[in-house]
């Protein structure tokens, strides 16, 4: 029985390998490039993102949305990254007529230039790695990877085990070149798979809602959903709130915390939300929000990160855990790496397949 099993274990080791092998070292070889390509693209594309010191226009945000909404209409969703640096520029990122960021002076709202959600290197590569070029679509395919990795993984586990542990890790390399790249393949997988995981899986976890959905049923919790919108009269007077004094309104209620995003839906019946990123929260974005009412700026709800359900809450640490960013410049080094380890051990695995079938 046990042999049967392991054959078992063998077949389907070797046929996801082969199947979904490719496109998995693809995404996390295109995870290591970008753990690269960022900062050189913030090197390359200086004017875009670094601008001379100096206080912002009280008035930056409503200038800005005015003249995107001028430009795009009433039917594009406006996500605004506010600096966090004193030389940062500010970032609109556009999702309707035309998809993409727009950068600008936060000290007078001049426009520093734009790029389409494709357009640049760095651009094309992430949509790659976090969408497969697909959009939505592509996010249950991320999701059906990491599975297919995990499968991978307990195969390969199943397959290592030792009888004799004093040759777990053995290497070979007297017998020739493929029997120490199998060796190679078959410890390197055993020693970093488990660690692998953790880049793999939290991307999943990011890139497909469903799972964080299913954390918070399991937990038996309600989830964490936006304020509904009261109707609004038809006879509202006067022009909607100022978008910088409603920001103001968002802080006070957090003694002034930091803004990660400020996000204006596609459609006016849908509240504005602001996120704030609190000192206690490992999320580099901060994931507190409130919810305010598009035309009277009137607080709708306010959600602490740590009161959000459990499977949204999850993501304060799966956010950073991924990029690298929970453990500073040695994580996002170390995710780099396994990146390009996974990236070889599928790459490994299809090569000894090909030759021991020649």
């Amino acid at each position: 029985m046990g042999s049967r099993l392991r054959r078992w274990w063998l077949r389907l080791h070797r046929w996801l390998a082969l199947t979904l092998g490719v496109p998995l070292a693809v995404v996390a070889l295109l995870g290591s490039v970008l753990v690269v390509l960022k900062p050189v693209d913030y090197w390359l594309h200086a004017e875009l993102f670094v601008v001379a010191p100096g206080p912002a226009a009280p008035d930056l945000l409503e200038r800005v949305r005015q003249r995107l909404g001028a430009e795009f209409g009433p039917g594009a969703a406006l996500t605004f990254r506010l600096p966090r640096l004193a030389d940062e520029s500010l970032r609109v990122a556009v999702r309707g007529p035309w998809d993409g960021t727009i950068y600008l002076d936060p000290r007078d709202a001049r426009e520093l230039g734009r790029r389409g959600e494709h357009e640049g290197a760095f651009n094309l590569l992430f949509e790659i790695h976090s969408a497969l070029l697909m959009n939505e679509t592509g996010k249950p395919l991320l999701a059906l990877l990491a599975l297919a990795y995990l499968l991978l993984l307990i195969g390969g586990l199943v397959l290592w085990w030792p009888k004799r542990w004093r040759q777990a890790l053995a290497l070979t390399l007297d017998r020739g070149a493929l029997r120490a790249l199998f060796d190679l393949h078959r410890s390197g997988g055993a020693l970093l798979g488990l660690l692998i995981a953790v880049p793999v899986l939290s991307g999943a976890y990011m890139a497909w809602r469903p799972l964080s959905q299913a954390v918070t049923t399991l937990s038996g919790q309600p989830s964490t959903a936006p304020p509904r919108l009261p109707s609004l009269a038809r006879d509202v007077q006067g022009p909607p709130m100022d978008l910088d004094a409603m920001v103001k309104v968002a802080r006070a209620g957090f003694a002034g915390a930091p803004v990660g995003y400020v996000q204006l839906p596609a459609r006016p019946s849908k509240p504005i939300r602001v996120r704030l990123r609190l000192a206690d929260d490992p999320h580099p974005n901060g994931l507190s929000s409130v919810w305010l009412h598009p035309h009277s700026g009137a607080v709708l709800a306010t959600h602490r990160w740590d009161e959000l359900d459990p499977g949204a809450r999850a993501y304060s640490v799966i956010y950073p855990l991924h990029t690298g960013e929970l453990g500073g410049l040695g994580h996002t080094v170390l995710n780099g790496l396994l990146g390009l380890a996974l990236a070889g051990l599928c790459g490994s695995g299809v090569y000894l397949w090909w030759k021991r079938r020649a």
